[in-house]
């Protein structure tokens, strides 16, 4: 996975490897015993107490690795995805560790977008937990010209493709900051493409600002990554944070 820096022996990091020893436990006693259990079971036979292994749970229930039928746990089905071949993966399942871990570096909200015609599509998405965040709509199909993701998409198109664009395409404001023209929008495009970032200040949602790097497999682009930040705690540092790891979760993706 992504290289952030070793852990080192502080207490969080400590904290952190024992429960991935937890999670492993919980999914190996469960295989184990070839027939449901409950909670307390679980919670006997492995020395875990039931308030940390309430969460466990329902993470390894929330990502398909546990079914949980009434009060019972048995092995779910994303045990079998692990054993299957690469091409058994969909672009999701590729994307969403990747996703998920800049959402916890960062701990604003990380998206990953593909593109259906002229707008963009959010295929995997992690809101920040902080009190002030921006959640992105998972499934729910969003405009190229406001999104960061979707300047970063367009940005990689055929220059026959953006005349089509441009010729096609209804570009609504969203608010007095969106930018719907063609020249100052093809500008942007350009500064995308010089810079490798997209970015969005305002555009499609007031107070929040926006910057995402394109993906692409084999030469191929995919999608975009991007990361919406509330405008107050955007700054010059965190701006360079994000700019730098959006680039190594990309060439991770690009490079499999």
């Amino acid at each position: 996975m992504m290289d952030l820096g070793t852990l080192g022996g502080n207490p969080a990091a400590n904290s952190q490897v024992k429960s991935a020893t937890r999670t492993l436990d919980i999914i190996e006693y469960v295989v184990a015993a070839g027939r449901p259990l409950v909670a307390q079971e679980i919670a006997t036979a492995l020395g875990i107490p039931v308030s940390s292994l309430s969460y466990l749970l329902s993470t390894l229930v929330e990502r398909q690795y546990l079914v949980r039928e009434g009060r019972r746990y048995s092995a779910g089905p994303g045990l079998a995805k692990l054993q299957t071949s690469s091409a058994g993966f969909t672009l999701a399942d590729r994307v969403a560790p990747l996703v998920r871990t800049l959402r916890v570096q960062l701990d604003e909200t990380t998206s990953f977008f593909v593109r259906d015609g002229w707008e963009i599509e959010a295929i995997v998405t992690e809101s920040s937990e902080q009190a002030l965040r921006y959640s992105v709509p998972q499934g729910r199909r969003l405009p190229m010209h406001a999104l960061a993701a979707g300047k970063a998409l367009l940005a990689a198109l055929a220059p026959e493709e953006i005349d089509r664009y441009f010729a096609e395409s209804e570009r609504r404001r969203f608010s007095e900051a969106t930018i719907i023209d063609e020249a100052p929008l093809r500008r942007q495009l350009n500064e995308a493409r010089r810079t490798g970032f997209a970015m969005t200040d305002e555009e499609f949602s007031l107070g929040i600002v926006g910057i995402a790097r394109l993906v692409t497999i084999g030469g191929i682009p995919v999608g975009s990554m991007s990361v919406a930040v509330p405008k107050v705690r955007f700054d010059d540092d965190l701006h360079a944070r994000v700019a730098d790891l959006l680039d190594r979760a990309a060439d991770l993706l690009e490079g499999s």
